[in-house]
Formats: structure tokens, sequence, C-alpha cells
């Protein structure tokens, strides 16, 4: 598979709530990702204000937008509790302890393990959830969208490797 490491960093940066940090790096993402286009374009004209309102609408009200990788097959069930040990373990087994604030299956999280790793296993894995989300933000109509179609558009069409 080709090198999709910068787009993967991208594309997490992207998918993180638009803050000043965000903001400030919109010209160095719009460079190095010119798959992002169509959503960088879009965070540098929208107002700060603008643009973090419809962030929090888009992910933080509903489950439909989730950015939470194993909430897609596991939603909020005892199975999903095994599935985030699964994804801190992999993050182990590359040299690298999971500390963020958010959960370990947070997708703006695994872009960044498989732009450092080169390691594509978890986005493989959860294609389907990938493609759901895609096919759920633009039929919502948000720029966001592009991101997941650059995202998706690295993968295989048919998932390889192990499935859980």
């Amino acid at each position: 598979m080709p090198s999709f490491e910068v787009l993967y960093q991208a594309a997490a940066l992207c998918l993180t709530y638009p803050d000043d940090d965000f903001r400030a790096r919109l010209p160095l993402l719009r460079e190095a990702a010119p798959q992002l286009r169509e959503f960088t374009d879009h965070a540098a004209l929208t107002p700060p204000q603008e643009l973090a309102a419809h962030y929090v609408e888009v992910f933080d009200f509903k489950n439909r937008h989730s950015l939470y990788l194993s909430w897609w097959q596991d939603g909020d069930t005892r199975r999903r509790g095994m599935s985030l040990v699964r994804f801190k373990d992999l993050y182990r087994a590359h040299g690298l302890a999971f500390t963020g604030e958010e959960l370990p299956d947070f997708l703006p999280a695994v872009l960044e393990f498989a732009a450092r790793t080169g390691n594509t296993e978890l986005l493989l894995e959860h294609r389907d959830a990938l493609e759901q989300l895609r096919s759920r933000l633009t039929d919502f109509g948000t720029p966001y969208a592009s991101v997941l179609d650059a995202v998706c558009a690295t993968l295989p069409t048919t998932p390889t490797g192990a499935r859980s």
C-alpha cells in the first residue's frame, strides 16, 4: 500500500475540535495534504466560533456521527471495553503509550497511530464504520465528509487483514 502517513496525520488534525492551534495549522494542512483542501479551505473561510459550533453539532450531540470506532461495532455494551483494550494493546505493541484525553478508539488517535507507525490495521478492521460515518456525514451535508472521503480513498475497497 502506498504511504499515506501525511494525509492520515492531517486528517487526524482536521477531525479534532477546531481550536486556535487548529486554525494556526490550517495553511500547513492545506499544503501538506491537498486531498483535504475542500475541508481546509472551508475551515479557513469559516469564522472560528461558527466552525466550533458546527463541530459540536456534528460530533458531540449524538452517536450518529461518532468518531469512536468501537462504538460502531459494539455500541455502548460491555464488549466495547475489550475492544478498547485491543486498541491500547496494539498501540503498546508499536512502542506507543496511549495517554490522550480521548478513548483509544477516537478516530483522530487511530489516524495519528497509522501516520506514526504506517500500520493501517485498525483502519482496515473498522473500514465498515468509516464508510458508515462517511455516508452519514455526506447525508448531513457537512464539509467533514470530505475528510472521510480522503481517508476512505486510501483503503482497499475490500478489507484485508484480520477482523475481530
